[in-house]
């Protein structure tokens, strides 16, 4: 850069005798042609680095934009020095100078600002700035040590008039902190054009407000949720105060994180991406989409795909257990057993064992299916005698699944309809391996060592995985089968009692108990057979807040008043073993007590599972479900809907008015 003369206030220093005496030697000529010839020195030196600097901006004319090429003469008639000249004597007079030209620059850099952010602004769309003077000056090429109203309160060139190599100074030492050097003096205008001719772009904001993004898919893994259909409108209300995060499952987060968040940005993408998440070409000519072996992006069952439906790896199970006592008739609804009130979210898989099932169990299934609604398809169903389990899986995830197997074992031969025993289901989804065990163990108060042994033989009689292979084989015992998968849910109708007569538990019923049951859990057979280790070895069961959920009359809330008069006991149950610690948390564990078509109470648990990604290498389902079924119930619950509004409708119409 070339060296900037600044002007300088005059120093005048006491002159010595031998300065006084050389002085008073020479002439007034002589000191008039000295001080001409000083001045034209420094003139013809400026007139040279001036053809300089023309030189080189020509030079770079044709590697510069016009736009640029502007700027850069600009800057070179800016900087270019003058000689000094003799300063003025009235100092107050400069000083009211810069006081009057401090505010008018305060005026221009403030419109300046304004026309940046103002979306009336009739200048061009594409953002570009409004004048090239605010380019000059814009904060974003200074130094972070100098604020706006430092800018500000530089004076004017135009008003300074004989001082402007003064404000020259002043402003360039802004632009440039580091003191220039001669040696550098030639490449100024290329330096000066890369620090002062990169804009800052305002930020375009819209005229009126853009339209916020639907959150029309629910579940709280995939980080969206949406109550079935005749809470959908008022969800959809409280969703619009809710923010979608970031890492949702509605699109990819790699695009998320190149692209601005705003309303704009989700409206843009809701409307090009659709709720399908982007893939591109390169990706898929990479992806095996029926067998690989890693982990790494391409797998179906990798890491990838993983992360992108459940960020924190966690998926929401919903296991019931329902002693149906054989029952023909039906609940009228099941929302309150598969939908609590007090659950703002459905979750990602259900699973429902029943024992002692009606005898229709394809009405039931079609019951299950209205239910749940169209989120949701059955991906299994089998039934052994009368003990039945169905899988109802969001239909999202069905792709991650592998092929289900099933496996029964009967505990009691003489019976020609098997009603004790065990129901299991089996498979794997993403890199985690499941188990269900629906089972009825024998029943009777004081057989407890024959329910221990209907225990042993299900973990023996149990052949599974059969296909499917081990996700850790090193950890499996062969005369276990719960020693064989990652996650095990056991659930059913135990048929352990509390070893407390009749009249001792109707005096702790009698009491309020709240949510403290370990006055009645204390005789409860199956912790202390638990506790001892005799059965359910390496299994946990939540805590115990509800009531016992056996022995109840029909349709009421009383326990037995028949003349066997049996004891109120914890009979149905849920409990659960995870090969690593902490992989299953309890969301929930109670009683649906509206179920009043039995003698027992069904009891649900919501658990919260860690999945782990896994391999391609599976017998996958690929989307199977069952069609007829979904189909069946979708018409039932849009038919039965139907019915409800022409009740209404006609209730309205039958109204009878009176005059009196």
């Amino acid at each position: 850069m070339p060296i900037r003369m600044a002007e300088q206030k005059p120093c005048v220093a006491p002159l010595s005798e031998e300065g006084s005496s050389l002085l008073g030697a020479l002439g007034k000529n002589d000191i008039r042609d000295l001080a001409e010839s000083s001045y034209r020195d420094i003139k013809e030196w400026i007139d040279l680095q001036e053809k300089r600097g023309k030189a080189m901006s020509e030079k770079d004319k044709l590697s510069q934009s016009p736009y640029t090429t502007e700027i850069s003469k600009k800057v070179t008639d800016f900087i270019v020095p003058r000689p000094p000249n003799r300063p003025k004597p009235r100092l107050q007079k400069l000083e009211r100078a810069f006081s009057l030209d401090e505010k008018q620059w305060r005026r221009r850099f403030k419109a300046s600002q304004e026309s940046l952010t103002d979306p009336n602004d009739t200048g061009s769309s594409s953002g570009s700035l409004p004048d090239t003077t605010t380019v000059l000056y814009s904060t974003s090429h200074l130094p972070d040590d100098h604020s706006h109203d430092s800018l500000a309160s530089e004076p004017s060139t135009s008003s300074l008039g004989s001082s402007y190599p003064a404000a020259v100074e002043s402003t360039s030492s802004r632009l440039s902190p580091n003191p220039p050097t001669s040696d550098v003096a030639s490449d100024f205008p290329r330096n000066a054009m890369t620090s002062l001719a990169k804009p800052q772009l305002g930020e375009v904001k819209p005229v009126k407000p853009l339209p916020q993004m639907e959150l029309n898919i629910a579940s709280r893994a995939l980080r969206t949720a949406n109550r079935i259909d005749p809470d959908y409108m008022d969800y959809k209300h409280c969703s619009q105060h809710k923010v979608l995060r970031q890492s949702s499952s509605l699109s990819d987060t790699r695009l998320h994180n190149s692209m601005v968040c705003n309303q704009c940005s989700n409206e843009s993408m809701k409307s090009t991406c659709s709720l399908l998440t982007p893939l591109r070409s390169k990706d898929v000519r990479n992806r095996s989409y029926l067998e690989g072996s890693l982990l790494a992006s391409g797998a179906l069952l990798g890491a990838d795909e993983l992360d992108r439906y459940f960020p924190d790896r966690r998926l929401g199970v919903f296991i019931v257990t329902w002693n149906m006592q054989g029952r023909k008739e039906l609940p009228e609804s099941l929302d309150d057993l598969m939908l609590p009130s007090d659950d703002d979210f459905v979750q990602d898989m259900y699973i429902i064992g029943v024992q002692e099932g009606c005898p229709d169990r394809r009405e039931w299934e079609i019951r299950l299916q209205e239910t749940l609604g169209p989120h949701y398809v059955l991906l299994h169903s089998s039934g052994h005698g009368v003990l039945y389990i169905s899988i109802f899986i969001r239909r999202d995830l069905i792709w991650f699944c592998s092929e289900v197997e099933f496996a029964t074992v009967t505990t009691r031969m003489v019976s020609q309809i098997k009603t004790k025993g065990a129901l299991a289901a089996s498979f794997t989804f993403f890199g985690t391996s499941f188990l269900f065990i629906n089972s009825h163990f024998t029943s009777g108060d004081g057989k407890v060592s024959e329910r221990i042994l209907d225990y042993k033989k299900i973990i023996e009689g149990l052949q599974l995985p059969r296909n499917i292979p081990d996700t850790n084989p090193y950890r499996s015992n062969p005369m276990d089968v719960t020693s064989r998968f990652d996650e095990v849910f056991w659930f059913g109708d135990f048929n352990f009692r509390l070893n407390k007569d009749r009249p001792g538990v109707n005096t702790i019923l009698q009491t309020k108990l709240e949510r403290d049951m370990s006055r009645l859990l204390q005789y409860d057979q199956l912790l202390k057979s638990m506790q001892s280790g005799s059965i359910f070895k390496g299994f946990e069961e939540a805590e115990i807040q509800f009531l016992p959920t056996y022995k109840f009359d029909i349709g009421c809330d009383a326990y037995d008043t028949t003349s066997k008069q049996r004891t109120p006991s914890y009979t149905d149950r849920v409990v659960y073993k995870s090969r690593h610690k902490g992989d299953i948390r309890v969301m929930k564990y109670a009683s649906c007590s509206l179920m009043k078509t039995s003698d027992h109470r069904p009891v649900f648990g919501l658990f919260d599972v860690r999945i782990r990604p896994g391999r391609d290498n599976i017998p996958l389902a690929a989307g199977q479900f069952d069609r007829e079924l979904y189909l069946l119930g979708i018409k039932r619950r849009s038919s039965r809907e139907l019915q409800k509004r022409q009740a209404v409708k006609n209730q309205k119409n039958s109204t009878v008015c009176t005059v009196s």
